[in-house]
């Protein structure tokens, strides 16, 4: 519970989840980075035999940066979700939609895990 009677605590609270949500991206992005990673090895191995534990590696470790960037995404929306319902009436802004931010991440989750579960099934 706040202390205030004042929106700018929400707002704060919505600062916080899009921070959030930055960071969930750059984890993906950084996973995807590092799972493409093994294809990289692999182009530049040119005849040379590449040994499946090289690419396997990168497909785990990006994949699982990928999964952690969607429990940040998923968390971080939860966590919004249940401080909003703890915020006074006077604290809500009136005509704000409160539900899209955390919409956006609830996507963003789906998103990486159906990219982590393409990325494993297509190798």
């Amino acid at each position: 519970m706040s202390y205030l009677d004042d929106p700018r605590v929400y707002f704060a609270a919505e600062r916080t989840l899009l921070a959030w949500q930055r960071s969930a991206i750059a984890l993906m992005g950084l996973g995807f980075v590092i799972e493409r990673f093994g294809l990289f090895i692999q182009l530049m191995a040119q005849g040379r035999a590449v040994s499946a534990s090289q690419t396997t590696l990168s497909l785990y470790i990006g994949v699982g940066f990928i999964l952690i960037g969607a429990c940040t995404a998923l968390l971080s929306a939860v966590q919004f979700l249940v401080f909003y319902q703890s915020l006074n009436p006077q604290e809500k802004p009136r005509g704000h939609v409160y539900w899209l931010p955390p919409a956006v991440n609830l996507f963003l989750a789906v998103s990486a895990t159906a990219l982590s579960a393409w990325l494993v099934l297509t190798r």
